[in-house]
């Protein structure tokens, strides 16, 4: 024990503000990341007299658990697959078409609007085109009482909703293939069909392994889509856990069913780790060799391809398009004049939800922007006994299914010791510890560009580790200083899995006034807030894009989006 405190007080002694950001770093891992889900298993067995592991057996084997358990695995799969495969064609065709750059920012632009919106927008969007008085249905085809809701258009909403992120994931890979390895394969004799199949995609195959695993996670924790478009003959888990706590008060209930999703989210995990762990994928080998350019599309092929993703887009586009009609006519469907009532509405009566989200976000963000450079700092640059054990503790929350995080910040936080319930510090702590990871990431990823020497000079020049830090590795890695700030900024003002579980009278989120407004047929005030968020969100988001180049050090790594990959 002496010999342990001795360690302990030298290091304290050499590095007093390292040792001081780990020790606070450490107590904010363990009261908003391991407090939470420990309170979540103990309440999930926790009974009248005990632990009643009986009534959990017994609720989640109700048939209409299993059900809703069933219809979440399958929705889930669909989505995987369908938003994958809608990531991939496109990531093929912006890598490999040999588009001009133009195109390439027209398509991005188009597949970044489901990304700074709520969740569940396209699903509204849907209702005012496919739905019993929408534009298709009714106005173009005349169709009465036409069926929107079931399984098929949900999944088609959070396909569209969720491919990008496929699209982000894929694209950087499918650029990062040695084109050389390909033109061997075509010198061999190789048609380009067989190329394709025998090398570009066994390469993309990790790449394809964690778009389907992040799309699936997505699918899997969505409420809000299905709570709009599933209807009561298609229900899901998340809906499920939802209704359990906000329409039967069951707050156990609900996170028993919550913890569920967690079961097949794990499952997805290491079956993508066993299978992408079975072969080799290196093709990035530093060996000094020249690019030879191949082509990969045949002209049809590629005016098939450009085709394709163009009208997917344009889908994209006319879907937020009609969003913001909806805004400013009286009723889409029966009454088309220009009105702007809606917009006077939100910021009316729903200004309280504007106000309140932005200060959230406002604080949220600069908080989960320094938490994700400063974690990814120390756990790349320094060494300290438990560096690995910290940096898995802080993707946790991230990892996890957002109604997991909600319902167990709910059971953790609502009542003494720690009663933090119905302000605004536990939805800022959950956007924090929530979507903050992502800054760690991109920081761990650019400092390992970055040469430790630099570092080290400093420090041989007598600059304390702060001063290093702030005037040395800051500098160089502001880019994912600032893709921390937008992921957080933008789940700030779109996220709901988590927070809707955590709003109150005192503070409520725009996101949960939309989905207030939709179960009300407030379709209208809905466009109107959706349509907000969007410019909001575009707006900030061009204000952190020419901050990062106003102060962006020579010789910084860059990130490729803004979800900061």
């Amino acid at each position: 024990m002496n010999t342990i405190r001795q360690s302990w007080q030298s290091w304290l002694r050499q590095d007093p503000a390292l040792s001081a950001a780990v020790l606070v770093l450490w107590l904010l891992l363990m009261l908003f990341v391991v407090f939470p889900f420990a309170m979540l298993l103990v309440r999930i067995g926790q009974g009248t007299d005990g632990f009643d592991w009986p009534g959990v057996a017994k609720l989640l084997t109700d048939r209409h658990q299993i059900r809703a358990f069933g219809n979440s695995m399958w929705l889930a799969t669909v989505v995987g697959i369908a938003g994958t495969a809608l990531g991939f064609v496109f990531a093929f065709t912006v890598s490999r078409a040999r588009l001009p750059a133009w195109s390439v920012a027209l398509l991005d632009a188009a597949l970044l609007l489901p990304l700074v919106s709520p969740p569940f927008t396209t699903a509204i969007a849907m209702i005012f085109s496919f739905g019993s008085r929408g534009l298709i249905t009714y106005e173009l085809l005349g169709f009465k009482n036409f069926q929107l809701y079931g399984m098929w258009s949900t999944a088609f909403s959070e396909t569209l909703t969720f491919f990008p992120i496929a699209y982000l994931t894929l694209k950087p890979m499918l650029m990062a293939i040695d084109s050389n390895v390909e033109s061997m394969a075509a010198s061999l004799g190789a048609s380009r069909w067989r190329v394709f199949h025998t090398v570009t995609l066994p390469l993309a195959a990790p790449g394809l392994a964690n778009a389907f695993l992040l799309v699936f996670a997505a699918s899997l924790a969505d409420f809000a889509t299905p709570l709009i478009l599933a209807g009561n003959q298609f229900p899901v888990l998340p809906t499920q856990a939802y209704l359990q706590i906000t329409g039967l008060f069951d707050l156990r209930g609900g996170a028993v069913l919550s913890l569920v999703l967690l079961v097949p989210a794990i499952a997805v995990f290491f079956v993508q780790r066993h299978w992408v762990a079975k072969r080799q994928y290196v093709t990035v080998t530093g060996k000094g060799a020249g690019q030879v350019a191949f082509d990969s599309m045949s002209p049809i092929a590629r005016i098939a391809m450009v085709g394709f993703c163009a009208g997917v887009a344009v889908v994209v586009v006319y879907l937020y398009a009609l969003l913001f009609y909806a805004s400013i006519v009286v009723a889409l469907g029966a009454n088309h004049s220009f009105t702007l009532q809606h917009y006077k509405a939100i910021f009316t009566d729903g200004i309280k939800a504007i106000v309140d989200t932005l200060i959230i976000a406002g604080i949220a963000t600069p908080l989960g922007g320094l938490y994700g450079v400063l974690l990814g700092y120390l756990v790349a640059r320094k060494q300290f006994a438990g560096r690995k054990t910290m940096e898995i503790l802080s993707m946790f929350n991230y990892a996890l299914p957002g109604t997991i995080v909600g319902i167990a910040y709910l059971i953790a936080f609502n009542e003494p010791p720690i009663a933090l319930a119905g302000g605004a510090t536990i939805i800022i702590a959950c956007y924090v510890f929530r979507y903050g990871p992502t800054g760690i990431r991109a920081t761990v990823a650019l400092l390992q560009q970055i040469d430790p020497s630099l570092e080290e000079a400093s420090g041989s020049l007598g600059a304390s580790s702060v001063q290093t830090f702030r005037r040395v590795t800051l500098p160089l890695i502001l880019p994912a200083f600032f893709a921390g700030l937008g992921v957080v900024f933008i789940r700030s003002m779109t996220a709901i899995s988590a927070t809707i579980f955590l709003v109150s009278i005192g503070w409520t989120l725009i996101t949960v006034r939309i989905l207030e407004n939709m179960t009300e047929l407030a379709l209208g005030p809905a466009a109107a807030f959706s349509v907000l968020v969007v410019v909001i969100v575009f707006v900030v988001m061009a204000a952190i894009n020419r901050a990062l180049r106003m102060f962006r050090a020579p010789g910084a790594g860059g990130v490729s989006n803004v979800l900061g990959a």
